[in-house]
């Protein structure tokens, strides 16, 4: 179908304009003779080009639109077969969105603000939230900057914000199985070029799409370190916010958020400026926390806890009559020495987070490691009851107990050395 037919579709829908175009597939806008609305019409044509899969991901996106329902993504209106003397395939018709692209704002030279960018990806998060959340996973697999479109966009508003193009859509398959692969070369995540997609490659494609946004370059077109992106010299973020999109760009889908919701809700810690006062602060007198730091690492050296009573005497008990009083005094024993004389070392590098609790020299527990790519926020709750500084990588938060003059002394130098925003309640 090269040229624009006089004849509407179905006697209804009358072609006006080519939208885009790929093997196969052709999508227009038209004006539904019913309704006198513009709607869009994508066309399959068995053509020399046409093959199978193209069929199945057809069928497919006609399925999923028809079960969607969000004022994000667009309507399935109709469909139907395509019987004419020069083509024969399929028809789907859904609703019109009069927005331009983030590709085509991009193209006129429309940059976006790291506040407008966190919006974009609050607002695409919870489109996210909503397709993975349904039974089976509903996974986009193309998620990218021409595919997201943004409406009313006013110099201070960053608009509504639509996810459309539903073309290579799966739903969330066994383990084991493999599908079709799809995508756009920059913004696929590693596992899906061996055709398999779960809901964190979704999160990687937003994450790469937000970083095209942020540099201005095409993901493909930055260099890589590990099949990672490494964007962070041509983009100008704050460290929080450049901590989130390589935690969303991870390689591993295992080291992604574990859900469109966990990349919210870490968006959504609210971080204040890190402000380096002239005056920094310093160690408060009588504090038994010992810190070393270089340019190699910083180490922060907590004793242990106060001895805390135990409350439950009946488990006590318990443990009495099924061990006896050797395993019970034992336990008991190495409890009162841990409190009394055990350390806990904090040790932060260049490249990980590494938790060691010590009792007179030897590591009574295995090490907790993280890499420090994953720390993405520097908590501080001095109005607490009790004062705690979390150190949160991904989902996950390192907790530290103090007085408030210390955790303050301790925030400002782990924020100094990481140059991590403190978030303060």
């Amino acid at each position: 179908m090269d040229s624009t037919p006089n004849e509407p579709l179905a006697g209804r829908y009358q072609l006006l304009q080519p939208l885009g175009r790929k093997a196969g597939r052709q999508t227009w806008l038209a004006q539904d003779g019913q309704t006198q609305e513009r709607v869009v019409v994508k066309l399959l044509t068995f053509g020399s080009d046409f093959s199978w899969d193209d069929l199945k991901m057809f069928e497919r996106e006609v399925e999923t639109l028809r079960s969607l329902s969000h004022p994000a993504i667009p309507r399935y209106l109709d469909s139907f077969e395509l019987d004419t003397p020069t083509n024969k395939g399929f028809a789907l018709v859904q609703t019109y969105i009069p927005a331009s692209s983030l590709e085509q704002q991009l193209r006129m030279g429309h940059s976006f603000t790291e506040a407008e960018v966190k919006q974009l990806a609050k607002a695409l998060l919870e489109i996210l939230v909503y397709l993975h959340d349904r039974q089976p996973s509903v996974i986009h697999r193309d998620l990218k900057p021409s595919n997201i479109l943004l409406g009313d966009r006013t110099g201070h508003q960053l608009g509504q914000v639509y996810l459309v193009d539903f073309g290579a859509v799966q739903t969330a398959i066994r383990e084991g199985s493999t599908m079709t692969v799809v995508g756009t070369y920059g913004y696929m995540p590693p596992e899906q070029f061996g055709g398999r997609a779960t809901p964190a490659s979704d999160l990687y494609s937003l994450g790469a799409t937000l970083i095209y946004l942020t540099t201005g370059r095409h993901p493909a077109e930055l260099p890589q370190n590990d099949l990672r992106i490494d964007f962070e010299q041509a983009a100008h973020l704050s460290p929080s916010f450049s901590s989130w999109l390589k935690w969303m760009t991870e390689p591993s889908p295992s080291k992604r958020p574990g859900s469109a919701r966990d990349a919210l809700t870490g968006l959504e810690r609210k971080a204040q400026p890190h402000v380096k006062t002239a005056d920094p602060l310093t160690k408060p007198r009588h504090s038994k926390i010992e810190l070393t730091r270089n340019a190699q690492f910083i180490e922060i050296v907590l004793p242990t806890q106060k001895l805390i009573l135990l409350k439950s005497w009946s488990w006590w008990i318990v443990i009495l009559l099924f061990f006896g009083m050797p395993v019970v005094l034992g336990a008991v024993a190495l409890l009162v020495l841990t409190r009394l004389f055990g350390k806990t070392r904090m040790i932060v590098s260049q490249q990980h987070v590494s938790i060691v609790r010590e009792l007179f020299g030897w590591q009574y527990r295995r090490p907790l490691t993280v890499p420090l790519r994953h720390v993405w926020q520097l908590e501080l709750l001095s109005r607490r009851v009790t004062p705690r500084l979390l150190l949160w990588a991904g989902t996950q938060s390192c907790e530290i107990r103090g007085h408030r003059a210390e955790l303050e002394w301790l925030a400002y130098e782990l924020s100094d050395w990481i140059d991590l925003p403190i978030s303060e309640d």
